[in-house]
């Protein structure tokens, strides 16, 4: 296979236990223009990964593995296999992705363009996310939408604001600008490395560009509900910057706007048909429902922004719930539980705020 003139991007993508889903992603890079090379960081994988991926090689001269035989102290896992892969990277841009992507044809050249006519040190898109089961319908928008509130994409774009965030399953920077921030090594133990990356290159006077990005990348993120419990339970409290009250407020709401409401005009109901205070039951119940539809609506509304169906509204209740347990879930185990999981792995939260 022949490179291509303009090929300037080296893609890394870190890998650990991903053989259902490496193949998929490397090869939807492959099919991007503008590629020079794919390096994909082996971190200690057990399962058969290393034996895909050697198989792909043969399919995909362009691409690299390198394996990782240990976890130097200080580092998390994923932050020391992308330092690996910067490092071994040649190119003007870099793109991080997850193994869990799925690139869409055309994303990498519209993306690079974009970048380019932007003055973008840094691009971030937030992927489509594919869901499959209810839980996952039922979380996994929701997130979206919160974080949506927490990082607004204008916000970070704009290089009025002190804003700063970027999504690491697809970050593409420039390498000066990388190597200017300090790359992965100033951010190794950071949980949050592609925020935490992207305020550096901001601090540095760099320009962040951060988009809704379901139509050029999609990810399904999750395969078990056991998975999104411990991904979760890491983000969260850091998404919240470690505001214990930012996140308490998150989860009243939660419950008195969207749990509650629909559960009460159910309650309702039943009261209303046994003829108990038939009118102000019948009020009661109407205010409920009144805002029950109206927290629907602005739901869908908000999902068909980042490029959700409005669909999944219909899973904003057990939603609802199950995130405010998340919430609460993450603040304990980084406030008092001492470690979280996440790939086989405890990291201490001790220290970390």
């Amino acid at each position: 296979m022949t490179e291509e003139p303009d090929a300037r991007v080296s893609v890394i993508i870190p890998a650990r236990n991903e053989e259902k889903n490496i193949a998929r992603a490397v090869r939807s890079v492959a099919a991007q223009r503008g590629i020079h090379e794919i390096l994909v960081v082996d971190d200690q994988s057990q399962d058969h990964t290393g034996e895909i991926l050697a198989a792909l090689k043969n399919e995909i001269p362009r691409l690299r593995t390198i394996r990782i035989e240990s976890l130097p102290g200080g580092w998390l896992g994923k932050t020391h296999a992308v330092a690996t892969g910067a490092r071994a990277a040649s190119s003007a841009w870099l793109l991080f992705t997850d193994a869990d992507t799925e690139h869409l044809p055309g994303s990498l050249a519209a993306l690079l363009e974009r970048a380019e006519r932007e003055g973008a040190d840094l691009l971030s898109v937030s992927p489509g996310q594919v869901t499959f089961r209810w839980w996952e319908k039922s979380v996994i928008p929701l997130v979206y939408v919160h974080l949506a509130r927490l990082f607004r994409f204008e916000e970070v774009s704009d290089p009025r604001s002190a804003a700063a965030a970027a999504n690491g399953q697809y970050v593409l920077i420039r390498r000066e600008a990388y190597d200017r921030a300090g790359g992965h090594a100033a951010v190794r133990a950071a949980i949050l490395d592609d925020v935490a990356l992207a305020r550096r290159v901001k601090a540095a006077g760099g320009r962040l560009v951060f988009l809704p990005g379901a139509r050029w990348v999609r990810t399904r993120m999750y395969s078990h509900f056991a998975e999104m419990w411990q991904g979760w339970t890491k983000n969260l409290y850091v998404l919240y910057e470690q505001q214990l009250g930012r996140m308490l407020r998150t989860v009243a709401e939660l419950w008195l706007l969207d749990f509650l409401p629909p559960l009460a005009f159910l309650a309702l109901c039943v009261v209303f048909a046994v003829g108990r205070d038939s009118l102000t039951t019948a009020l009661a119940a109407g205010g409920c429902l009144l805002l029950t539809a109206l927290r629907r609506w602005n739901y869908s509304r908000a999902l068909q922004r980042l490029g959700f169906d409005a669909g999944l509204a219909n899973y904003r209740v057990p939603g609802a719930a199950m995130l405010s347990l998340l919430l609460l879930n993450s603040a304990w185990a980084h406030r008092w539980g001492g470690s979280i999981q996440w790939k086989g792995r405890a990291y201490s939260t001790k220290g970390r705020g």
